[in-house]
This record gives structure tokens, sequence and C-alpha cells, in this order.
């Protein structure tokens, strides 16, 4: 069963704290009894009321106990006395209700902190060949809403686990008060399940479509905000107006099948109930049975039916959340996702420089491979830079570099050690990356820059920014370093962005600078400035540079040209022109010369 195996998905969560459901059970079972218990010393009252009756009332265990606690007690006194005795049962009840509801939500709130940071993390550790081939709105609502959707099913669970418990309690008393009766009532309220059962059948599969439709609006708005500078230049608003409506209204539409199915569960039950309390009443009337005890059985029934109802919905709702809980608990399996795991080697320096041979990559099994056979050596201290037309693997080859991706064949070397070997972050702490795609964090310019280096000082802030050529446009901002750039840094320039990355990666102090593509998109005057930044920042470094603009690699030591996921040339600028090759023939297209 669909709800079997969500529990047992669940089960891992609830081990988290597993004193809560022992104790949540407990507080459940106590605070029925004390409720049935003061419903049956409605018994022993009606018959203080009408001595009489309680001739035939003695006929059961449960009368029988009743009426022994109380005797010994004159009828005027037990009027009082009994009144006072349910009284305090209520009051005891609900003060562990109370303890009990408190301790389900104290449950729900840890749970829902530790699932959503176990998510994060599994986001933060998973490897970018699993992010690259799942939609970033999907992975969005994973965490954003089927997180909260999940622990909303363990709320559920604990609800039940209460209201299984106030059931247990509740059918001892019926059947200590007639057992006769109490058959009937479970033969019925089992058949009310079923039926319910029937007409909510659709729940689960309606679940799983909710979590399909809600992935599809994420994508719908990760898109639209991502892209509305392309939405609008190109005239596309109706159009991306359109697919939005069209999502959310199958979101709507599948909400609200759902909505049908949780809501017709309570009216359902309440009337089934009702018809079984009338039909009890006929057939107790019928056989004459003894007035407190019917009155008594029929309240504690009326007692017990909203608890049924409260049962039958929460099980239908905890169904139409499985697929939630599938969703989560299948982000957060690590048996069945790439990991870049760390090596033991504690990186310390670069002494020779990094060595591929015959490395081999490809992003998905069905796609042909975007790196083939790569061999190459990338020097210590100098300028290496990798150039190709578009698609040729240069970005790839940078992923695998600092790990992004893991090598399918072949083998890195950094100096004599192979690059898995080495311990992760003492690796990628000695890199800094500046790409063309760089993201600012909607911060201050300060801390944006401090990234690079979490523990850096504001005045080791600042060198970096002056070393960067940015010191001085930061000055001029409203608050200085102090000032909130806005999302992504909407507030800048592209040319202030790239300055307040570079200064990023300068304050981080590497050893081997990564330069993706960094000033492809900048005007004539921002690349000079940032050029001019780095030419003096790179000295001494390992230096990495991909640029589609050959101009800006000319000093590089080495030029390593990709075509197609493989290397075909290598050597320095003078010897690839002298060559007439790829990089030749590029060249001569981006300086405007005939020769080709």
């Amino acid at each position: 069963m669909q709800e079997v195996k969500a529990i047992k998905a669940l089960v891992p969560l609830l081990k988290l704290y597993p004193w809560v459901i022992p104790l949540v059970i407990i507080l459940g079972i106590l605070s029925s009894l004390f409720e049935g218990l003061g419903i049956s010393l409605f018994i022993p009252f009606l018959q203080s009321l009408a001595p009489t009756e309680s001739q035939g009332g003695a006929s059961n265990l449960l009368v029988n106990f009743l009426n022994q606690i109380f005797i010994n007690i004159p009828q005027n006194r037990r009027l009082v006395i009994i009144p006072l005795c349910i009284l305090g049962f209520v009051l005891l009840k609900n003060c562990l209700s109370y303890l009990s509801t408190l301790l389900s939500h104290w449950l729900y709130w840890h749970i829902g902190q530790r699932l959503l940071c176990k998510v994060f993390q599994q986001l933060l550790s998973v490897s970018y060949s699993f992010l690259d081939s799942h939609p970033s709105g999907k992975l969005l609502n994973t965490i954003d809403v089927e997180t909260w959707r999940t622990c909303d099913a363990i709320f559920l669970l604990v609800n039940i686990a209460i209201n299984l418990c106030t059931v247990f309690v509740f059918v001892i008393l019926l059947m200590l008060t007639s057992w006769q009766l109490s058959l009937l009532v479970a033969v019925a309220l089992v058949l009310i399940s079923l039926s319910i059962q029937q007409v909510t059948r659709a729940v689960k599969k309606l679940g799983r479509e909710s979590v399909q439709a809600n992935d599809n609006l994420a994508n719908r708005v990760m898109e639209g905000f991502y892209g509305m500078r392309e939405i609008r230049a190109f005239c596309h608003e109706s159009y991306e107006l359109q697919r939005f409506e069209q999502a959310t209204i199958h979101a709507r539409s599948v909400a609200m099948k759902l909505a049908k199915l949780y809501v017709i569960t309570g009216p359902l039950s309440e009337v089934l109930a009702v018809a079984l309390l009338v039909c009890i009443l006929i057939i107790a009337l019928q056989y004459k049975s003894n007035i407190p005890t019917l009155l008594t059985f029929i309240f504690m029934l009326y007692r017990l039916q909203p608890v049924v109802r409260r049962l039958d919905t929460d099980r239908v709702n905890f169904m139409g959340l499985s697929g939630s809980v599938e969703d989560v608990m299948s982000f957060v399996e690590k048996s069945n996702k790439p990991y870049i795991h760390s090596g033991q080697i504690q990186f310390q320096k670069l002494q020779q420089g990094i060595t591929f041979e015959s490395v081999n990559f490809r992003y998905n099994a069905s796609e042909r491979p975007t790196l083939q056979d790569i061999s190459l050596f990338i020097p210590r201290g100098k300028t290496t830079a990798i150039v190709g037309p578009s698609g040729a693997g240069k970005s790839t080859l940078i992923g695998l570099i600092c790990r992004f991706y893991e090598a399918m064949e072949g083998e890195i070397y950094v100096d004599k050690f192979p690059l898995k070997e080495l311990n992760l972050s003492s690796w990628r702490n000695r890199i800094a990356i500046v790409s063309q795609d760089i993201y600012i964090f909607h911060t201050t310019v300060g801390e944006n820059i401090a990234y690079g280096r979490l523990n850096a000082t504001k005045s080791e802030i600042i060198a970096a920014a002056k070393k960067a050529n940015a010191h001085e446009f930061i000055s001029k901002l409203p608050e200085g370093y102090d000032t909130i750039v806005g999302d992504r840094g909407i507030r800048l320039s592209g040319g202030q962005r790239q300055r307040i990355a570079l200064a990023r990666a300068i304050v981080r102090e590497p050893e081997i600078l990564i330069l993706d593509e960094a000033t492809n998109a900048l005007d004539s005057f921002s690349e000079n400035l940032i050029q001019e930044a780095l030419n003096s920042f790179s000295q001494n470094r390992t230096v990495i540079v991909i640029a589609h603009r050959l101009s800006t690699i000319e000093q590089a030591d080495q030029i390593i040209v990709l075509q197609e996921g493989r290397v075909v040339e290598q050597g320095n600028l003078q010897y690839l022109l002298k060559l007439n090759g790829l990089f030749a023939k590029l060249y001569h297209l981006q300086s405007g010369s005939a020769q080709v």
C-alpha cells in the first residue's frame, strides 16, 4: 500500500527524536482514558438520580466496578462528588491533550527544520551532473513546497497515532459498557471506513499529480524570473503569461480534485456515524436496555464519532501527501545519486602542474562524449589559455579541474597525486574562479568580496578592491562597501559586477586562478580595467584562461586549442600562427586579417 510505503520512508525522520512518538502515544492513551472514565461516571450519576434504575444496571463489569466505588457514599453526596470527579477527569484529559498537541507541533517544526537542512545539504553535496539533469524549478519546489508537505505528513501521522489511541481506549470502554452493542458498532465503523476508502481511491494518484503540477508551476516561475530580459526584449509577455496561466490552471485543477476528496470525508463520515447512532438507539430501546447505561454508551459513541471522522480525514490527507513524501525522500536518498567524494591527501602547494592523461567525459550516457582522450599539461606559475569554438569542451575542462564533475575515463594528476585522492576542500580552497556568468549575492559590496575568504578583514577587502580597480566606483556608491547591491547585483553594471568578482578572487589569495571568459561580455573600457588588474595579480600564479577574444590571451605561455572535445593544437602564439591550423583561422578572423 502507498501509505505503508510512505510511513516506512518517514521512519528515519521519526528516529531523529525516538522518544517523541512513544510519549505522544502514552499521552494520547491517558487523555482518552480520562475522558472515557469521565463519561462512564454518568452511569452511576444517572442511577443516583433514578435509584430504581440501578437494580437493572449491575449487569456488566464496568457498571459493577463504578457502583462499587460509590456504594458506601450516600446518594445525596454522590450527586456532588460524581460531577466533581467528571470535571476532574475532563481537566486532566484536556491538560494531557494540550501537552500532546504541543509535542506534536514541536516535532513538526524540529523535524521540518532538520529535513529542510538535509534537503539543502543534499543540494550542496550532490554532483553537478545530477543538478544539470533536473530542472531548477523542480528542485526549488522540492525544497520550498514538498519538504513542508512532507512535514505535514509527519504531523498527520502523529495525529493518526493519537486518534488510534483514543479509538482503542473508547472501544475497550464501550465493550465494558455493552459488548453486544460494541460488536455492532465495530462492524459498522469498519463498513464506514471501507466506504470512505472507496470514495477516496483516487487520492494517491492525485497526490503524485499535484507534485508534478507544482514542479511545472515552479519551473514557469523560475524561467519567468531569470528570463525576464529576454521575455521583454522579444515581446513574449503574452506568451509567457499564457504558459503560466496554463500551469496555474492545471495546478488548481489537481488541487480542487484533491480538495473534493478531502472535504467529502468529514460530511460522509458524520452522516454515516449519526445513522449508526440512530440505529443503535432504536435497537437498544426495542430490547429495553438500562437507560443510564444506554445513554452513557451513546454519549461515549458520540464522543468517539468525531475522532473516527478525524482519523478517516487524516488518513485520506496522508495518502494525498504520499507523493510529496516520495519526492522528498527520493531526493535525499544517497544510494542512487552521483557524488564527488573527497580524498584523504591534504593539498599544500602546486609543485609541477596539472596533468590530464587520456581523459574522457560525457554529461549523459546517451550523448556523445564532451571530452575525448584529453592529454595535456598545465605548468605551475604559467598562464595557460584554452580556446576553441563554442561547444568544444572548454568549460567542461575547467569543471573537471575544480572537480565539479568526475572524469569517466583516464586520470587527472596534481603533481604526482591523482586529483580524486586530494582532500576536496584543501584543493578548492587554493582555486579562485572569475567567470562571465558570475553570481553577486543580495547583500553588501563588502560581503560579496569577502565571500572569497569569509574571515577577510575590512582592510583586506579594500586592498583587494583596489587591486581589482573596483575601489573607486565602490567609494562613490551611496553607502560605499555597505551598499546593498540587489538580487544578482542588479544595481551594478556588468563591468562593476565583474570587478567585484575579481576582488572576491583576489582576497582569496589563490594559487590557481581560473578565468572563464571573464571579459567577453564587457565593453573595451571595462575590459581594459580588468585586464590591467589581472596582469598585476597573475604574477607568479598558475592561471588558466578561457577566452573567445583571442587578443586577451596573446601573452599566454601556452595555448591549448580544443575542437569537438579533442585537443587539436598546442603551443605558444607564434607557433600556432605558423602552424596555420584552427587557431590561426580563428585569430585571423577576429583580427580582421585576410589570411585564413
